[in-house]
């Protein structure tokens, strides 16, 4: 999958409102809707729906519910490997399950990624150290048919 068409796709979710379960460009999307949302543009129809799930993402129960999904849909990738168009997956803080994902528009010394965000939507921000030491699992989009 060229890495120019999924951060075109992505760049066009900026500005979308952050709402919670929801998938839909301009008019809202949580971290796993625009990646969702940015598979439908780029692959077709999604592989599969994911159930309703709570803003804690199974913390209570210690599940990596997200990445196990990450694992049936992208393609798993060194973390050292970094390309642009990669899915990143970050575990907010030590000891959490990961529950947050984005995806890397620039690489390099200005590199950036792309994240829907609460309380900011969709918006591009520099990959920064704060944010490189919570990067647990990259992936990339799998080739076309």
């Amino acid at each position: 999958m060229s890495a120019g068409r999924i951060v075109a796709a992505a760049r066009g979710w900026l500005g979308t409102p952050y709402r919670h379960q929801a998938a839909c460009r301009g008019a809202g999307c949580d971290c796993l809707g625009l990646i969702r949302g940015v598979w439908r543009e780029v692959m077709g129809d999604e592989p599969e729906h994911p159930p309703a799930y709570s803003m804690d993402w199974a913390e209570p129960a210690r599940e990596e519910a997200l990445w196990a999904a990450a694992l049936r849909h992208l393609c798993a990738k060194p973390l050292d490997d970094e390309a642009a168009g990669d899915v990143i997956l970050f575990r907010m803080r030590d000891g959490a399950v990961a529950k947050h994902l984005g995806i890397v528009a620039g690489t390099g010394a200005r590199a950036t990624f792309i994240h829907a965000y609460s309380g900011h939507g969709v918006v591009e921000n520099a990959l920064s150290l704060p944010w490189r030491r919570r990067i647990v699992a990259r992936f990339a989009f799998p080739e076309e048919g």
